[in-house]
């Protein structure tokens, strides 16, 4: 399945709000699959220097992960097909 990354800035967030918004990405994922549409939350990086994100998710197409996001409130720059590199 394809892999995508969902690019944030997120300036002036708080670790709190940064899990919260974490647990919120998991669990739509997590709704979303449930009608068969196959989404998974990977992980993500988070560049404090910068305030920026970057989440990986495997989805059939990247409208599906756009779905997800809006549905769990999390703002994001774009969303583009990755390769996942983990050995």
């Amino acid at each position: 399945m394809p892999v995508f990354a969902v690019e944030r800035d997120l300036k002036g967030i708080t670790m709190d709000q940064l899990a919260d918004a974490q647990r919120r990405a998991i669990a739509s994922s997590k709704k979303f699959s449930q009608p068969g549409k196959n989404v998974r939350y990977i992980r993500s990086t988070f560049i404090p220097g910068e305030e920026r994100s970057m989440c990986l998710f495997e989805a059939p197409d990247a409208s599906t992960v756009e779905d997800v996001n809006r549905d769990a409130a999390i703002p994001y720059k774009r969303v583009i097909e990755a390769l996942d590199l983990t050995p």
